[in-house]
Order: structure tokens, then sequence, then C-alpha cells
């Protein structure tokens, strides 16, 4: 088995870094084109299904990225919508801070342990995110059967928390893992779905920049 993971592409609010969560912001013109460059970086790649959280912005991109593949589903998995910032959505950085300087300075340094005000806190988005993941390698890993390939469209902090699960990291190891919006990691099950995963590649974004550094927006989740 081998699974894509793919973060969406660009929206107003990430240029901005105004704070998404499960606000339902669909991607702007850049983030439809980064959307593009990764179905052109894919196209060639057998897809034999899709997973894409609900909301816009990854459901979009997914579509995109599955028009060379017209004969592949896209199956929607509410498990993997992105963290609820609860009371923090809508607002930029600097409007959070003036409310909550303490909660999100503690967020940049220890996110582990914050819980959002009204939101999610790290752990039950890793619940329910790697819940959903080993559901999906579950049903479609079979080492009796030639390779499978997976597309995963999800967000920032589903796809950290799924990488960090997969490297053997914890959510306080959140912040040590890039994901740029259109960016492809590429996770392989060898052995099957109950052994060891290998991580091929982390965050490639050469199709949306034409360097090996992650240059797409910096901005909230």
């Amino acid at each position: 088995l081998r699974l894509l993971l793919v973060r969406h592409g660009e929206t107003e609010w990430n240029r901005a870094s105004r704070f998404q969560g499960q606000i339902d912001i669909p991607l702007n013109e850049n983030g439809r084109q980064q959307g593009e460059k990764a179905a052109e970086f894919l196209k060639e790649v057998p897809i034999d299904f899709a997973v894409s959280s609900p909301m816009q912005r990854p459901k979009e991109t997914a579509e995109i990225i599955l028009q060379p593949h017209s004969n592949v589903p896209l199956e929607l998995q509410d498990a993997l919508k992105e963290i609820s910032h609860g009371l923090w959505e809508g607002k930029l950085e600097a409007e959070i801070n003036e409310e909550y300087a303490d909660l999100l300075l503690r967020w940049k340094e220890a996110p582990e342990t914050v819980q959002m005000p009204e939101g999610e806190n790290l752990q039950q988005v890793w619940e329910r995110a790697v819940a959903c993941w080993d559901e999906m390698v579950k049903s479609a890993a079979d080492p009796s059967t030639e390779l499978k390939t997976g597309l995963v469209v999800a967000h920032d902090a589903i796809n950290k928390l799924i990488l960090c699960y997969i490297l053997g990291l914890g959510s306080e190891s959140f912040w040590g893992i890039k994901q740029g919006n259109g960016a492809v990691s590429v996770i392989d099950y060898p052995k099957g779905g109950d052994k060891l995963p290998i991580l091929q590649a982390m965050n490639i974004t050469t199709h949306l920049s034409g360097g090996v550094l992650d240059q797409t927006a910096a901005g909230a989740l």
C-alpha cells in the first residue's frame, strides 16, 4: 500500500495568517493553481482510491488532482476535518494575542497542552485522525495483492499529527513537521497494514516552486 498525503491548496485566510479551523473557506486562485500543479505532478501515478476531508479547501484540491483519474471516486471522511480552533477561528494571530497571549504562546511552545477555547485539543484531533488513517490502511493494505495507491487530502494539523504518528512521535512534535499548501508526502506499507510504515518523502513542494525549499504560505491553520 502507498498513500499520498496532500495538504489542501492555499486560501485567502492562509495568506493573511487568519485562523480557519473548521470555518469552511474555499481555495483562492493560487490554491487552485497549486491543486493543478499537484495534479500534473501525480497524473502518471496510478491512483486506486481517494479520501478527503469534506471541507471545501481539501475537497476541491482532491477533485482537481483526480481530474486525470476520472474513474476514481472521492470518499469524504468527517474525521479528517481540520482542528476546531473554537473562539480563535476567523481571527488574526495579532487579535488572538490581545485576548489569549499566554495561551497563544503555549500553543507555539507546547501545543499538546493547549485546549482551544470552545474548540479541540491536539489529543482529540489525534484520536479521530489516526483512527481514520488506521481504518484506511487496514481496509486497503493486502500484501497478497498488487500495490495499491491511495490519495488522502486533508489539512495542516491533521497531516502533521498523522505524520507524527507514522514517525513514532507524539503531538509534542507538532511544530517539528512542515506541511505546505499543495505539498505531497508519500507513506508506504510494503509488508501490509499491520507492519511498520516507511515515510518515503515528506512535504514535497518542488512541483509548486521548482526548488527544493517550501515557499508556500506560512499562515495559520
